[in-house]
């Protein structure tokens, strides 16, 4: 369903991409796996069409980037880091704002949008302001905005950032339901191990703009001789998930932790 052949990608003199490949099958949740700072979301950006690649090939359901962008766009959703609801507006009202962008009729919108409140569990809240949601049903409601013209890939950049515990595993329950009754294709990101070993088919681990290493959480453990994934993860580059990033990437990441507690 997607696969990323030798994508470069440069910010100036910065290279936050370099030379990755990897391949998503159909119906996998697939796990980009890395601190920040890895190019983690510069990767997802770039396969939902928001950025250009400077170099290499991406190939999305028999489409490629850039040539193909406008139709790659009907069939992907897209769940950013940042907030994308807006707390002042209700779920549904947020739910309805969506449907008419991505070019619902009337009763598509309506059946859509009652169908996924259904789905995320998030009938009783529907009607409230957004500001009063659980950073866990912030999460969902976003889920259910992307899935509103029932993408053939999904596509989640950190999506359980900031949530407690509690909140984090209602969001993995949601991700196996869309996979295991949906055949959803799911690409996330994460600095989680726990979420990655919990979720996902198979891992791409990235550090500097590499990939390190692809497979299973069990292959990777197996070759890297340890019997964690975080173990693993400092064999394979010699540091712990939570290095990286730089100063704007940590307030961003904090704003909106703070934003969804």
């Amino acid at each position: 369903m997607i696969k990323v052949e030798q994508l470069y990608k440069y910010f100036k003199q910065v290279k936050a991409l370099d030379g990755i490949s990897f391949e998503v099958k159909k119906g996998e949740l697939f796990g980009l796996l890395g601190p920040n700072g890895a190019g983690k979301t510069t990767t997802v950006r770039i396969i939902s069409t928001l950025i250009p690649p400077t170099k290499g090939q991406v190939e999305i359901n028999g489409y490629f980037l850039p040539k193909d962008a406008a139709i790659i766009r009907n069939f992907i959703g897209y769940v950013p880091q940042a907030l994308s609801s807006d707390g002042t507006l209700t779920g549904y009202e947020n739910l309805l704002i969506f449907a008419k962008l991505v070019g619902l009729n009337r009763s598509e919108r309506e059946k859509q949008i009652n169908e996924l409140v259904e789905l995320m569990g998030i009938g009783d809240f529907v009607d409230r302001l957004v500001r009063e949601y659980s950073g866990g049903m912030v999460r969902k409601l976003e889920i259910a905005q992307a899935l509103l013209h029932n993408p053939k890939v999904l596509l989640l950049d950190e999506p359980t950032v900031g949530l407690d515990p509690a909140s984090r595993r209602s969001v993995w329950d949601v991700l196996k339901t869309l996979q295991e009754k949906y055949d959803s294709t799911i690409l996330l990101t994460t600095h989680y191990m726990e979420e990655a070993e919990a979720l996902c088919d198979r891992i791409a681990i990235m550090d500097h703009g590499k990939i390190v290493i692809i497979g299973t959480p069990k292959e990777i453990m197996e070759q890297a001789g340890v019997e964690t994934l975080e173990d693993a993860f400092i064999v394979l580059t010699g540091h712990e998930a939570e290095e990286g990033g730089n100063f704007n990437e940590l307030k961003r990441v904090r704003k909106t932790a703070r934003r969804l507690q």
